[in-house]
Formats: C-alpha cells, sequence, structure tokens
C-alpha cells in the first residue's frame, strides 16, 4: 500500500521561508511524477509546482521564483523550498505522486501540512 506523508509546515512571518517535505513508501518513487497542491479556505485545489521523473520542473505563475521543488529518489522524498512568504500563501499543501501509461494509473495523495503567513 503506497503511502504519502507530508511535513514540515507551520506559522511564518511574512517574508520568511519554509521548507516542506514529502516521502512516499510502497511504491515505485522515482517513476512518480511529484507534485505540490495548494488547498486554500474556500478555494479549489491549486497546482503549485511538479516535477516529472525527469526532474523536470513547473510552476505556478504565483509562486515562480519564490518557491523551488526538488526530489531525491535514493530518500523517496520530494520537496518544496518556499521563500518570501506572502499572507496569500496560507494554505494547505497536499503532495501528490502520480504515474500513468496506456496500463494503468497510479494516483496518490497524502493528508496535507498546513502552511500559515501571519505577523
Amino acid at each position: 500500500q503506497v503511502q504519502v506523508v507530508e511535513s514540515g509546515g507551520g506559522l511564518v512571518q511574512p517574508g520568511g521561508s519554509l521548507r516542506l517535505s514529502c516521502v512516499v513508501s510502497g511504491g515505485t518513487f522515482n517513476v512518480y511524477t511529484m507534485a505540490w497542491y495548494q488547498q486554500a479556505p474556500g478555494k479549489q485545489r491549486e497546482l503549485v509546482a511538479e516535477i516529472t521523473s525527469g526532474d523536470s520542473t513547473s510552476y505556478a505563475d504565483s509562486v515562480k521564483d519564490r518557491f523551488t521543488i526538488s526530489r531525491d529518489n535514493a530518500k523517496n522524498t520530494v520537496y518544496l523550498q518556499m521563500n518570501s512568504l506572502k499572507p496569500e500563501d496560507t494554505a494547505v499543501y497536499i503532495c501528490n505522486a502520480f504515474y500513468g501509461d496506456i496500463f494503468a494509473t497510479d494516483d496518490y495523495w497524502g493528508q496535507g501540512t498546513q502552511v500559515t503567513v501571519s505577523s
């Protein structure tokens, strides 16, 4: 059974930094496209950043040049380095592991970690 577990959230002042971690167990981590989503109260879940199995990355316009996604296949872990945080970054950040081909689709989600940006 595949498990996805996030950590690293917390309360930070505007302009501060946090690093989120997401560990995947029970699956084949190196084949997954890994992504971070944010879920703010009253809003739809939105894609923040993703990294493919080949280390290609993409970001939402709202976080470009502030957030960096990376992965360590040896540790089955994906990271989200968040710098220059703004109050509007406040949300639950949820990790996703995805793999799809013509034979099967794997799509796994974590429970999320709360990030609050406030003075």
